[in-house]
């Protein structure tokens, strides 16, 4: 066995099994550089972030302008005359040019006011915040079902790879990854609403609504990160530090609970979290098939009603919930790896 392969087994191992000094010396300074990189860092972040939300916004703005479509006629109808569909367009400030009406969205996002909604005729801010705790609930309840199935179904398939039963279990997985989220849903509300009339197929009501939408929201996310899990984990089954550990006794259950699975964390969790921040930007088919009431379903109605505010409030709520998951999970690597570092100047 080579000197590199004990080195980085050394490494790995806790802090009670072997080399307390220099360890101690290692352990303790990785708080202090981390402290001082974690506001230099954040505020670097935030700017980017906030660049990113700008961006996006302005993308937006432009785009669903070009987009074929009258909001004026989608709300007049098509039996209103050329002079109600000025009217309409005046009083929403269509009538503007395109520059003018950008200068005001801005002067507007200044303030959180983005506007009327067209629908709702009420404030396009205030109606997606309504709609926000509904996404928000199926969305956690997603990534936590997701997380707790989908690590030891990937631990499980690691640990019996290019066996029949990991064939079996990768053959489901599979399925689970191509089977499109409208018809998981319907096939939930068939089976556990309809011939078996355990849940409610639409709406929420009562907290057991949440389950079918939740499942059917997971099941996609359950298949892709348990075969990522499986990856991570038989490549860090094959790594020298891993031989050089069993070789030194320690148990197989600590191996894989507590080095394998720790050193296979930081793509897992960057899955978890690129997937939380698409759900809570709207799972749009889920929510439209179980008439959820969060903001997926609204985004559509928007879009139906060519409904310029609602759209750009759903879309600034949306980025920034996305931006803020991402920007946690950034601050979580480091806890998880000492060796990742938040800045440049933190390295030495």
């Amino acid at each position: 066995m080579t000197q590199h392969a004990a080195d980085t087994a050394l490494a790995a191992q806790p802090p009670d099994s072997a080399s307390s000094a220099p360890r101690r010396t290692r352990t303790s300074r990785a708080p202090r550089v981390l402290t001082a990189a974690m506001p230099r860092y954040v505020v670097k972040r935030l700017g980017q972030s906030a660049l990113a939300v700008f961006l996006t916004l302005t993308t937006v703005f432009v785009l669903i302008r070009m987009a074929p479509g009258d909001p004026a006629y989608s709300m007049a109808g098509p039996l209103a005359s050329t002079e109600d569909l000025a009217r309409i367009r005046a009083d929403m400030g269509l009538d503007q040019s395109v520059f003018t009406q950008y200068l005001l969205y801005l002067r507007g996002l200044l303030h959180l006011d983005l506007g009327t909604s067209y629908s709702f005729q009420a404030p396009a801010f205030d109606v997606v915040l309504a709609r926000l705790p509904y996404t928000i609930t199926l969305s956690v309840a997603a990534i936590v079902l997701t997380t707790l199935v989908a690590i030891p179904l990937g631990v499980w398939m690691a640990r019996r790879a290019d066996t029949r039963r990991e064939l079996g279990a990768n053959v489901v997985t599979i399925a689970g990854q191509s089977m499109p989220d409208f018809w998981t849903g319907l096939m939930l509300i068939t089976v556990f609403a309809v011939l078996i009339p355990i849940f409610p197929a639409a709406g929420f009501t009562t907290w057991s609504s949440l389950v079918l939408p939740t499942v059917t929201v997971a099941v996609l996310q359950i298949a892709l990160i348990s075969r990522m899990v499986r990856r991570e984990m038989v490549g860090a089954f094959s790594s020298p530090y891993m031989t050089v550990a069993r070789s030194r006794g320690v148990p197989e259950r600590e191996l894989i609970w507590r080095y394998a699975l720790r050193n296979s964390a930081i793509p897992v969790l960057t899955a978890l979290g690129t997937r939380f921040a698409s759900m809570l930007n709207g799972v749009v088919v889920v929510e439209v098939v179980f008439a959820w009431p969060g903001v997926g379903s609204l985004v559509v109605r928007a879009l139906e009603t060519r409904d310029y505010p609602l759209i750009q409030a759903t879309v600034l709520v949306t980025a920034v919930l996305a931006v803020l998951v991402q920007l946690l999970v950034d601050l979580c690597y480091p806890l998880l790896d000492p060796r990742v570092r938040l800045g440049k100047g933190t390295s030495k």
